[in-house]
């Protein structure tokens, strides 16, 4: 939907994007996927500037190395077969050729926080040699393409692995944290180096939970020495609903492939995410029809995602009062002349015409914004149409959030409440610094209402407190000079370049 005074100055359609442009997008993508099979892997990045993040050729030469590694040892394989009939055994049988990170859909959490969580478990499985598979949800069914060529990444359905799955929780048996203390305890070196843990004296998979309420035996899992442990485990089973890719730079075994992997600390999502998401066919064309029809057109977007969370609650009009201080206040939109109800003339050699996307579960920000922008004209004269995705369609809960996100991703300045997963997913796969509205305070708008994101990765919302290498519960936002807190979440912690 736009505004009615998006008809005063009809915008300039942009310029094409470049013939040349590399839909590989650097050595990310591998060519071998029929671009039929999943048309929005080669040209949803057409809808977004081109990213100022080059991905390093390690990381390009990693990515491939783990797609031959997974069509090696994926489900269907003689070695994943192989594999399976080790679950069943109360020890391991010894370290064999392939190795499985089974993400299973965490109990909790928006579509957002499983995009974040399946990257980082992504980012896991390229450390450590692991095949990465998926228990989805039904609910996540049918939102994005397989990434992988060649090979699926889903858990295939009944078996003894999904049907174990289902019952882990934290403090289950076969959790990691009930039993990675005895091992180390049982080494054979007289030294005690978990280096000695012999693989047969573990169990033939391990649980990991990593969801937001884990305690101190699981936040362990961010140490040098469990990490030594869970190597020599052939089936890890991962369940989380968060970003926890900057907890693996606080590894020192991971140091030197992260530092080749990714020397620009603060490109780990934007690269990760889009090499693995690709919205179905089916999303597909609800995004490029929302594009198409109502977006394409403009020269300057700017994506509004707004949340409101229940554990902190806001009137309406005390958070909306918060938006536009920051719309108005940073110069992202312009301010309305509000002693005026006359709409001014606007000729198109003075005037600019401004998009601004909204995303939010609450419609009324949108029309308010909207109400507001027809009915005074701006003290700059520029027009400013406001879009509203979603409404119409018997889509799904998630078909609309994956929808959005990807719209949000190709605008070209970003403005989200902090806090939001949806709104880390967007500006992270644009590759942009967000404007980030600060988390109002006893329901009072929050002053100033926005900073300005120094880094574009997501934050990882519940960190350990233990600082391993200390050996002591630390601040592990100043351990390393690349993982600090979140200017948004104040325990969290978030990559930097």
């Amino acid at each position: 939907m736009v505004s009615e005074n998006a008809a005063a100055v009809q915008p300039e359609p942009p310029e094409a994007p470049p013939a040349s442009r590399d839909r590989l997008l650097g050595g990310l993508l591998s060519p071998d996927v029929s671009e039929s099979s999943c048309l929005s892997r080669y040209a949803s990045s057409l809808h977004r500037r081109a990213s100022r993040h080059s991905p390093s050729p390690y990381l390009a030469s990693r990515l491939r190395k783990y797609e031959a590694l997974h069509r090696k040892c994926g489900p269907g394989t003689l070695f994943y077969k192989k594999s399976l009939m080790q679950l069943p055994s109360a020890h391991s049988m010894g370290l064999v050729e392939c190795r499985y990170l089974v993400w299973a859909a965490p109990t909790s959490g928006h579509i957002g926080d499983r995009v974040l969580s399946i990257a980082s478990a992504f980012l896991y499985a390229l450390l450590t040699r692991r095949v990465l598979l998926l228990q989805l949800a039904d609910d996540m069914a049918g939102l994005f393409c397989e990434p992988f060529p060649g090979a699926t990444w889903e858990l295939p359905a009944g078996g003894f692995l999904p049907e174990h799955v289902e019952g882990l929780r934290r403090g289950s048996d076969r959790s990691y944290g009930n039993f990675i203390r005895a091992a180390k305890k049982d080494r054979s070196d007289d030294d005690g180096d978990p280096a000695g843990v012999r693989a047969e004296t573990l169990p033939s998979y391990a649980y990991v939970h990593l969801e937001h309420d884990y305690r101190q035996p699981e936040q362990l899992f961010f140490c040098d020495e469990d990490q030594t442990v869970l190597g020599k485990v052939n089936w890890l089973i991962l369940r989380s609903n968060l970003y926890f890719a900057p907890g693996l730079f606080l590894v020192p075994q991971f140091e030197e492939e992260l530092r080749w992997m990714l020397p620009e600390s603060d490109t780990v999502f934007h690269h990760i995410g889009r090499y693995l998401f690709h919205p179905s066919n089916e999303v597909w064309e609800l995004i490029t029809r929302y594009y198409t029809s109502s977006m394409a057109s403009f020269g300057e977007t700017i994506g509004l995602q707004i949340t409101t969370f229940a554990w902190n609650p806001v009137p309406f009009e005390e958070y909306f009062k918060q938006v536009t201080a920051c719309t108005s206040q940073e110069k992202i939109l312009p301010e309305v002349d509000t002693a005026s109800a006359v709409l001014h003339e606007a000729t198109a050699e003075a005037a600019t015409s401004k998009a601004v996307l909204v995303s939010s579960e609450h419609p009324e920000y949108a029309d308010k914004l909207k109400s507001m922008y027809h009915e005074h004209a701006t003290v700059t004269g520029d027009t400013v149409s406001v879009l509203q995705p979603g409404g119409a369609g018997n889509h799904s809960h998630n078909q609309k959030a994956v929808v959005e996100m990807f719209l949000q991703s190709y605008c070209d300045v970003s403005v989200v409440s902090g806090w939001s997963t949806v709104g880390y997913v967007g500006h992270g796969l644009a590759g942009v610094k967000p404007w980030l509205l600060l988390a109002p305070r006893n329901k009072t708008a929050a002053n100033p209402p926005c900073v300005q994101a120094t880094s574009m990765e997501p934050c990882f919302h519940a960190p350990p407190s233990y600082d391993c290498r200390a050996n002591k519960k630390g601040d592990l936002g100043a351990v390393l000079r690349h993982v600090r807190h979140c200017e948004d979440v104040d325990d969290g912690l978030k990559l930097f370049d």
